[in-house]
């Protein structure tokens, strides 16, 4: 029994053939520079005849949708009029909603026969409670377009706690939790029993963290600022806020690895966007320590935050006071593997944990079929 899993991005195609019972990836590739999407996918299945996956194969394909707005929070088979319904929804997630619905189209075309599931990246923020979800703005304004806080990345948010409660071998319900998926895309959520009570994304996938091009948290003043006076229209900042920012807006790079390198060459503006970017991940932290009152565990995930030790290391210096140790030695390891780096006389624990959207999906698309 095995699941195709697509992301469609505006530019790429990953996709990876994982079987959701075993957890088994038996294929995984990535078609880049996509303009057609009926071309991508057919690159697609030739990725997967090359490592020996026959369709008939597979008995479902998963779809990762970015946003699924208010009415859609379960893995949902694919129909027109979902799709339909998703399409309503792109002003929200303009940049990963249509190149999603486009590889959903192709894909449909080309299997036919076998059942598409969309699962969407803002489920497990659904019920987020209504002091954390709701924005302080016109309340009539914000029920007629649909404003709130929906967060991002859930998929991988609630991989990761999961697997945190079965790597302490601890009842999920009994754990309060601090997840940071630190990838290009960056996000912090705060889990008290399996449920999570905030996360740092909104409305769109720009708020929060600092990220690889986006810029989190600013001033909303800074828009209109812009617009008013330097005669920039919505869409040049909103591209500016999406591509040119954060980290490779400060500091020129996204690369974490090129950007310790100028570091340690002296350059400037590296500095300066590691510095912003710690310090504004920090602040999460120290807002989620608040919310829950009580933290067992925090776990780093995804590129940034499975790999870049100094990163870690950085991130939670000096918290010794508020329960955070971490071991120098464990941290600075290098393996793949779900792991702690806490010191053993740590009130909080700290743990890496490898996120898996893949698997996530995989195994949302079985429980549907």
């Amino acid at each position: 029994m095995s699941v195709l899993v697509l992301n469609s991005g505006s530019s790429s195609v990953k996709y990876q053939v994982v079987q959701p019972d075993s957890g088994i990836s038996l294929c995984t590739g990535i078609v880049e520079r996509v303009t057609d999407y009926s071309v991508a996918l057919r690159e697609v299945f030739d990725g997967l005849t090359a490592a020996g996956i026959s369709t008939d194969d597979l008995v479902a394909v998963g779809h990762r949708v970015v946003h699924g707005g208010v009415r859609f929070y379960q893995p949902t088979v694919i129909d027109d009029t979902l799709l339909a319904e998703l399409e309503k929804l792109s002003p929200l997630a303009p940049l990963h909603n249509p190149p999603a619905l486009l590889g959903i189209a192709e894909a449909r075309k080309l299997l036919p026969g076998l059942p598409h599931v969309a699962v969407f990246d803002t489920a497990f923020f659904h019920d987020l409670p209504a002091a954390a979800a709701e924005y302080a703005i016109d309340r009539d304004v914000a029920r007629q377009w649909h404003i709130r806080r929906y967060g991002f990345h859930g998929t991988s948010h609630r991989y990761v706690s999961e697997q945190a409660a079965i790597f302490l071998d601890a009842p999920l319900e009994s754990l309060n939790q601090i997840v940071l998926h630190l990838g290009n895309g960056a996000s912090a959520s705060a889990v008290a029993g399996g449920r999570p009570i905030d996360t740092s994304m909104g409305l769109t996938p720009m708020e929060g963290l600092v990220m690889g091009t986006r810029s989190g948290d600013l001033d909303p003043g800074i828009i209109t600022y812009l617009w008013r006076t330097a005669g920039m229209t919505v869409q040049d900042i909103e591209t500016m806020l999406n591509r040119h920012s954060g980290v490779l807006g400060l500091g020129g790079e996204t690369d974490f690895r090129e950007l310790h390198k100028r570091i340690d060459d002296g350059d400037a503006d590296a500095r300066l966007a590691y510095d912003v970017y710690i310090h504004r991940l920090r602040k999460y932290v120290g807002a989620y320590l608040a919310l829950l009152g009580r933290t067992d565990v925090i776990t780093f995930t995804a590129g940034v935050g499975e790999n870049d030790a100094l990163v870690r290391r950085d991130a939670l210096a000096g918290l010794a006071t508020l329960g955070i140790e971490l071991d120098e030695t464990r941290n600075t390891a290098t393996q793949r593997a779900a792991r702690r780096i806490s010191a053993d006389a740590s009130p909080i624990t700290v743990l890496v944990i490898p996120t898996n959207e893949e698997l996530a999906i995989a195994r949302a698309c079985a429980q549907v079929i």
